[in-house]
């Protein structure tokens, strides 16, 4: 396989990812008063905008295009 090939096949597992999985997000808030801190943690989990993946797929496809015509 080509490099431009694998490439390609990263890019559209990694778009199809984008699409699927949400990351994991988390945050901390407290505030320290002398020595004792009181605090909350948040955490919410996103997915990616859908250009973000969209954009993934194409460029996987286009490259996985460009290999194959170089082969």
């Amino acid at each position: 396989m080509k490099n431009v090939a694998v490439i390609g096949v990263v890019l559209l597992i990694l778009g199809f990812m984008s699409l699927v999985v949400p990351v994991p997000h988390s945050e901390n808030h407290g505030v320290k008063v002398g020595d004792t801190r009181i605090g909350v943690q948040t955490q919410s989990s996103e997915k990616l905008p859908p250009a973000v993946g969209i954009v993934l797929l194409v460029g996987g496809v286009m490259a996985l295009v460009v290999g194959a015509r170089k082969s």
